[in-house]
């Protein structure tokens, strides 16, 4: 068995090699949650649209919790809480680009809680667009089923949660300085002064 060059023996030299995959591994852990958070709200958002249309169909509100919470179904053809209606094509678009935004950044992913946020946002992009694309009256004008009614807030539905809830664990990541890749801002500086005392302190 060889010896590496620079004096270090077989299990230094296989020890460094197999750094590399691991790093590797760990870059990969972001995306893989990415992928798991966007799938299963995707789902989420799919079935339980479908159980609102079948059970609410022709259906008054059903009440939940009385003068708080009922379950109301409504077709939108606006944005997530009714906004913008009758702009449907353009928000399928601005959802399409959300979604190519979405997969694009992942390649920088190194945070795990920024892995979710894109995952929230992901999964409610597709969810909502899955019913502009499939559901009457037609591809990429089709209304978004809504269903979920707290009292003094506009209908809404999984998908549009998850966006929201996206979006507030996004503020609160940013508040507490945590990047895309994991690191916190003013890390760099911390470790350059780390090193200028004497003997590494």
């Amino acid at each position: 068995m060889s010896e590496d060059p620079a004096g270090r023996g077989p299990a230094a030299v296989s020890g460094s090699a197999a750094r590399p995959d691991a790093r590797r591994s760990g870059s990969r852990r972001p995306v893989v949650a990415l992928a798991v958070t966007a799938a299963i709200l995707l789902a989420l958002d799919i079935v339980t649209k479908h159980i609102a249309v079948s059970e609410l169909s022709g259906r008054g509100p059903v009440r939940i919790v009385p003068g708080i919470l009922d379950l109301e179904l409504t077709r939108n053809s606006g944005a997530a809480f009714s906004v913008a209606g009758g702009a449907t094509v353009i928000l399928s678009l601005v959802a399409l680009a959300v979604i190519a935004v979405v997969v694009f950044t992942a390649r920088r992913l190194g945070s795990v809680g920024w892995a979710a946020v894109l995952g929230a946002l992901l999964g409610g992009a597709l969810g909502n667009l899955v019913d502009r694309i499939f559901r009457a009256p037609g591809p990429l004008r089709g209304h978004v089923v809504d269903f979920v009614h707290l009292h003094h807030w506009p209908i809404f539905n999984v998908a549009d949660s998850a966006i929201v809830c996206g979006g507030v664990l996004a503020v609160v990541l940013s508040l507490r300085g945590i990047g895309l890749d994991g690191s916190r801002f003013g890390d760099d500086t911390t470790g350059r002064t780390g090193t200028t005392g004497p003997a590494g302190e």
